[in-house]
């Protein structure tokens, strides 16, 4: 219940400062948002390419599945908008498969990784984030629980971890052909120099994008835009997310903040601006997502599209042991 009190007071701080945003900052935050998003897309465009040679993936295509996932991921939590990005991609391109999908939204995440990690050090060595002693005072139950306890956590992650070697042994003894999927979504990882041109290029360029719209939003919201702000803003987006309980952080981003930002404003600025900056984002992640899902699906039931795609999964898994077994049969993408 901490996670939501918080964002319900950091809303009723943002409807106090509405009156006083800064309208042009706003806009253009908006943009580069928006300019994020799509350089996110070219470079899974690129991750789609290596995986399906020799078919064809429109932009177009790209562009509609990964933003409806977006869409759908800023009002469900635990990412239930991947499903339908996988969903989509899947029945928009020739010879894509499920576990090909999956992983080259593995292969998408890696450079963020790397940055991220690079990141919250950083932030961590400048003192902009509490310390481990400190992370469960005032926080919210997504992080306070695996700080609390440690050694429950790391049982958790270990037996996950544990069912997840698991299940790929025995995917990878019995299932062959869908093995060989899987290992498509990694194509373009076997040449490194693509990669770098192709993929984290382009992903750069988001992380670029999205450190200028959070200067924006600052810039909008009244709040000393300050290098250090900015990476400050940054780690909070991409760890409050690491555990989706709630969709997009809400909460957790709002609670942290106050801890990163403190001697840049008052708490109450930092949580006009927090909620704000993710009440627009959300808002404009739901109109891009559920307009592709319109023009793609001609339908916005999302839940059923979520459930299709589930059963599909588990079809073309449970199919996979017979195709391989008959003799001469070629494994399809």
């Amino acid at each position: 219940m901490d996670d939501v009190r918080a964002f319900i007071d950091a809303a009723q701080a943002f409807f106090d400062a509405v009156a006083s945003v800064a309208w042009a900052p706003l806009m253009l935050a908006i943009l580069l948002h928006v300019v994020r998003l799509s350089l996110r897309v070219r470079g899974w465009q690129n991750i789609l390419r290596a995986a399906l040679p020799g078919s064809r993936v429109p932009y177009q295509v790209v562009f509609g599945s990964y933003v409806a996932g977006v869409g759908v991921n800023s009002i469900l939590p635990a990412r239930g908008g991947d499903v339908v990005k996988i969903y989509l991609a899947k029945h928009r391109l020739k010879d894509a498969s499920y576990p090909a999908l999956v992983s080259t939204l593995v292969v998408e995440t890696l450079f963020d990784f790397v940055v991220a990690s690079v990141l919250f050090v950083y932030a961590l060595s400048l003192g902009l984030l509490p310390g481990v002693p400190d992370l469960p005072n005032g926080l919210a139950f997504d992080w306070s629980f695996v700080v609390e306890h440690p050694r429950l956590s790391l049982f958790l992650g270990c037996v996950l971890l544990g069912l997840v070697i698991a299940l790929v042994t025995w995917a990878s003894r019995r299932i062959t052909e869908f093995r060989e999927k899987l290992v498509r979504g990694f194509s373009i990882l076997q040449d490194r120099r693509a990669y770098l041109r192709d993929v984290v290029s382009w992903q750069a360029a988001s992380w670029v994008a999205r450190g200028l719209c959070i200067y924006c939003f600052l810039l909008a919201f009244h709040i000393d835009a300050g290098f250090q702000t900015v990476i400050a803003v940054l780690v909070v987006q991409g760890i409050s997310t690491v555990l989706p309980f709630t969709p997009g952080g809400a909460g957790t981003q709002q609670a942290v903040l106050v801890f990163a930002l403190r001697g840049t404003a008052s708490a109450s600025a930092v949580l006009a601006f927090s909620v704000g900056m993710q009440l627009v984002t959300v808002a404009v992640n739901v109109v891009l997502g559920f307009a592709a899902i319109a023009i793609m699906l001609r339908t916005l039931h999302v839940h059923k599209q979520i459930f299709a795609a589930r059963d599909d999964l588990a079809t073309e898994s449970a199919a996979a042991p017979s195709r391989s077994a008959l003799p001469g049969r070629r494994a399809s993408g």
